[in-house]
């Protein structure tokens, strides 16, 4: 945890990916962001992964650092209040992130009549409104078409939320961007960041979007291989697999040394005419002829034997492992400063990350757990409204709010 953004009041009303891993990012960096959960929890209070009561680590990992009041979003007073928590007065305050729908209760010109500088950045699965995630995105722009073996034509979905994990840290930019403008004496506005838009920029920043315009025909299926440079994986002596990337021309350098095929690799540059050492294009374009010599070099050797000229010249490097296994991994998390522990509401104990970034010289802060649901309402109600506790026990009577559960 670090305190660059202290002072920040941000209120989150969302589930799922994209919206909270955008204030977990900002609690992270020191902004207090305080959750708007409904009564009981919104629809990703219960998803997986779970423990064996039945909690999920999936909501208390995206959930740290912020507080929780929950609000009966069923109910006109509750919905009233919603929009009241999100637009509370304070320079810092007016912040709010959703995910909720462009029209309805939430809508920005319900926020606006509220608090006119409110700023609402608004995740979004498709730019029209149309809900989408992660998956269907990837569907419509190919993404799943793209990965496999070439002998499979079955499209290969990826486990990684990629989408959603971009356009949450997009929009907390936003946000950040936003709070600058309005401090410049811009005021507020609504940021609607969509799955759909952060997924189609990012291919087309990335030159895929060009390549089939261009080309007139997608990419095709490659398996492992490293488009455009020498990458793949290879199974050693012992019976691993090892994946192995050499973009440079130190690494080419050192990968064949290491190998001991020098002298194949000439004889195959003299033949072909190219030089491996200084276009990677060449080692992609001919790494069918490059392919079985590597497989054979592989074959012999062990992972452990070809470390030490790796690491020491930088090639990229690694064997395949599973989740399980890299958690035994200290420098990834044990002994990472990036972790740390916390008392988790499921009352798991696992090491849990602050801030991904590390700022050299600054001391980072303890992590922060996730809240029970409703811990912080009656304080929320209190510091963030004004209402007193006579007001704040009658809408815990009506069941407009409830607190943590006992």
């Amino acid at each position: 945890m670090y305190d660059l953004l202290k002072g920040l009041q941000v209120v989150e009303a969302a589930a799922f990916v994209a919206g909270p891993s955008c204030c977990l990012y900002l609690a992270q960096f020191g902004a207090e962001v305080i959750r708007i959960d409904t009564v009981g929890g919104g629809p990703d209070f219960r998803r997986w992964p779970l423990t064996d009561q039945g909690d999920s680590l999936y909501w208390e990992g995206l959930n740290k650092a912020k507080k929780s009041v929950a609000i009966d979003l069923s109910k006109p007073e509750g919905r009233e209040l919603a929009v009241r928590v999100a637009a509370a007065p304070g320079e810092n305050a007016g912040l709010f992130v959703t995910n909720f729908p462009v029209e309805g209760f939430l809508s920005y010109e319900r926020l606006k009549k509220a608090r006119e500088d409110i700023i609402c950045v608004r995740v979004m699965g498709w730019a029209d409104g149309r809900p989408a995630v992660d998956y269907t995105i990837n569907a419509a722009l190919g993404v799943p078409l793209m990965t496999g073996h070439p002998d499979d034509p079955r499209p290969v979905n990826h486990v990684l939320p990629a989408w959603d994990l971009l356009t949450g840290a997009y929009a907390a930019f936003s946000l950040v961007s936003a709070e600058r403008a309005r401090r410049a004496g811009h005021g507020g506005c609504e940021v609607r960041v969509p799955l759909s838009d952060i997924a189609a920029a990012t291919l087309a920043n990335l030159g895929q979007l060009a390549e089939v315009m261009t080309s007139g025909a997608d990419r095709p299926r490659q398996g492992n291989d490293l488009f455009g440079a020498f990458g793949r994986d290879f199974a050693t002596a012992d019976g691993r697999r090892i994946m192995i990337v050499a973009i440079t021309a130190r690494q080419w350098r050192t990968l064949v040394q290491t190998l001991d095929l020098a002298e194949a690799v000439a004889a195959l540059e003299a033949e072909l005419g190219v030089s491996f050492a200084a276009d990677e294009g060449e080692r992609y374009r001919h790494r069918a002829r490059l392919f079985p010599l590597f497989e054979r070099a592989f074959a012999e050797r062990r992972p452990e034997e070809m470390a030490p000229a790796f690491e020491a010249e930088g090639v990229c490097w690694s064997t395949y492992r599973s989740l399980h296994e890299a958690s035994a991994d200290a420098a990834l998390f044990a002994a990472n400063p990036v972790f740390g522990r916390a008392a988790h509401p499921s009352g798991r104990d696992y090491p849990a990350p602050g801030a991904a970034a590390t700022i050299p010289g600054q001391t980072r802060g303890p992590v922060r757990a996730a809240r029970k649901l409703g811990a912080d309402t009656d304080e929320v109600l209190a510091e963030r409204l004004g209402l007193s506790s006579a007001e704040i026990g009658r809408l815990h009577d009506a069941g407009v709010v409830a607190g943590a559960p006992r």
